[in-house]
């Protein structure tokens, strides 16, 4: 019976290139996402190329919608085998200007979003009997905290606490807990910070904090949605059995830990 792997945010950006490797990797996919516009138009596109795949529309901030999304995959699959907590936002603001709206909004979505993911799903594998594999998205700036990023890099460093506490409680169910860390990719959330440094800053123009964050790369190049995506594909598959608890940086050489 094939698999079944859940990727929240996937209506476009990294996430999308996530679940179509998986569902190339032979996956049935759950694409989630808030967006229903965008999620509908993928969902098109995956079937049009012959993928098994469904879309939920929901909220991941949401507990009891993070239960609907896990429901919703077993109803529609089966059973469900993994889960990728993908879903994120970001925000710009130097320390001295976050504010109350900024902060609510991203440890909604970014931390509060992973946990009712981890614990819907850790359920559900439980539920089954069966092990499990949850994948978190981190962050570069769940390793390294960055100027006017302050928000955002303590929401990714919460991801990683979680990961970690997450696979020591999990790990005797057959339960496996890990994070993927992205660095500096051309997407929009990208694209949206390029722009919010730029107002903060008279002396950038559009495109040079992206040029500037991405040249430090020593690879040599800024990243791919497939580079993030092949990880992904390694966590979710039986190769990774023995890893847990690791929030993995595939940055093309910008942060070492």
């Amino acid at each position: 019976m094939s698999k079944t792997a859940i990727v929240t945010g996937s209506a476009g950006g990294l996430g999308k290139g996530i679940a179509e490797r998986l569902a190339n990797d032979g996956f049935n996919i759950v694409l989630q996402d808030i967006n229903e516009e965008f999620l509908l138009e993928t969902e098109k596109e995956f079937k049009e190329k012959g993928y098994k795949v469904s879309a939920f529309r929901s909220d991941v901030s949401k507990k009891k919608e993070q239960e609907e999304l896990v429901k919703f995959a077993e109803t529609e699959f089966g059973q469900l085998d993994v889960m990728v907590n993908n879903a994120g936002v970001d925000a710009v603001s130097p320390i001295l200007k976050i504010d109350e709206d900024e902060l609510n909004k991203l440890f909604n979505i970014n931390v509060f979003g992973t946990l009712f993911g981890i614990q819907a799903a850790a359920n559900q594998f439980i539920k089954q009997n069966s092990e499990g594999k949850i994948i978190n998205a981190c962050s570069i700036a769940g390793h390294e905290s960055y100027e006017v990023l302050g928000t955002y890099s303590a929401t990714k460093h919460s991801v990683r606490s979680f990961t970690q506490t997450a696979a020591k409680e999990l790990a005797d169910k057959g339960i496996t807990v890990n994070a993927y860390c992205p660095g500096v990719a051309k997407t929009k959330m990208w694209d949206r910070i390029d722009e919010e440094m730029v107002k903060l800053d008279d002396n950038l123009k559009k495109g040079d904090a992206f040029k500037e964050f991405s040249s430090a790369i020593k690879l040599g190049r800024y990243q791919e949605p497939t580079d993030v995506a092949n990880l992904v594909s390694f966590l979710a598959s039986s190769d990774s059995d023995y890893i847990t608890g690791q929030s993995i940086l595939t940055d093309g050489g910008l942060v070492y830990r």
